[in-house]
């Protein structure tokens, strides 16, 4: 088994949210139903989402040096997460994240990248040690892409951690090193987006990822795909693994919650959950609970909520979780 610390290398945000009945048409003003700041980032959600489930998780990354940051800081440190690799950097703006809120539960997301953008193969290179220690690393890419592939490069074939890619913002893939990451973690729409092929159905998401797999030689391609659950295909075992059916208040970091807590389980912190199956079931289920409620890192999960929801949902997952 494959248990031990996790290493979270991405982005750290904050997330600036806007609530609305509705998204304005272009050239429309429409009135807000409120405004909050939220500690996010893909990274550091993911982060937050492990440190809450009681793994042992360190967080990669940069922020500005400004108050934003502190916000930042103190959610990772809250969770439990180790920040003393976050590198702040002067004259440069903490990334943000400008998200719109639908009743609905929909959103869309504005990203301005600020320190995030700064993350580069000197950083690497300063923690390629400790990142290297680490059994999982879970990446992302809200840092440069560039750098994402000098880390790759960087680390061990053999004996270094196991690599779950989240392919979010979806970008080309084809700079990465091939057969360096364990898992890629798209969702439906991501899926489509970095193959070209249409994930409308359980067929077109089984071909699609098959190619991605193909493409990136990773070992697993699990499809975060809305309604139906996660598809899981491991070479050429595809399976579905059904989500669970709850009320979405904000679907903003749903899939930050699920890959956090599923790196959680692998590692052994949520129990005997380590197979992938049971991980997933676990993930769905933490996800569940984060789609509930508002923001991103306040959204996460501890452990005995998620064993509660577990608890109430004994008769088995049937409905939706979004990633």
């Amino acid at each position: 088994m494959h248990h031990g610390r996790i290493a979270v290398f991405g982005s750290l945000n904050v997330d600036l949210v806007t609530r609305l009945e509705r998204f304005p048409s272009p050239g429309e003003t429409v009135a807000a139903r409120a405004f909050n700041m939220y500690p996010g980032g893909k990274g550091a959600n993911q982060a937050v989402a492990c440190g809450k489930l009681g793994a042992d998780v360190a967080m990669y990354g940069m922020t500005g040096t400004d108050a934003l940051s502190e916000r930042l800081q103190a959610s990772l440190a809250e969770a439990g997460v180790a920040t003393a690799a976050v590198q702040r950097v002067d004259g440069v703006a903490t990334g943000t994240a400008d998200i719109w809120v639908e009743d609905s539960g929909e959103n869309m997301i504005a990203i301005a990248a600020g320190a995030n953008g700064r993350v580069d193969a000197d950083y690497v290179d300063e923690h390629a040690s400790s990142l290297t220690e680490a059994a999982y690393l879970l990446l992302q890419l809200e840092v440069p892409i560039d750098t994402l592939t000098y880390l790759l490069g960087r680390l061990p074939r053999s004996g270094g951690p196991r690599i779950v890619l989240d392919p979010a913002p979806a970008r080309p893939l084809d700079a990465l090193p091939r057969g360096r990451v364990w898992m890629l973690t798209p969702n439906e729409h991501e899926l489509a987006a970095l193959t070209g092929m249409a994930t409308d159905d359980e067929a077109g998401v089984r071909a699609a990822a098959r190619s991605l797999a193909e493409r990136t030689g990773a070992e697993h391609v699990l499809v975060k795909a809305g309604a139906r659950g996660a598809f899981l295909w491991s070479g050429e075992r595809f399976e579905l693994v059904p989500g669970y059916a709850v009320r979405a208040v904000d679907t903003t970091a749903a899939g930050d919650a699920f890959n956090g807590a599923l790196a959680a389980a692998l590692a052994g912190a949520v129990g005997e959950r380590t197979e992938l199956p049971a991980a997933i079931r676990f993930a769905h289920a933490a996800a569940a609970v984060a789609v509930t409620r508002a923001g991103a890192q306040p959204a996460m999960a501890d452990r005995p909520t998620v064993e509660a929801f577990l608890e109430r949902h004994q008769s088995g997952p049937s409905g939706r979780t979004r990633g």
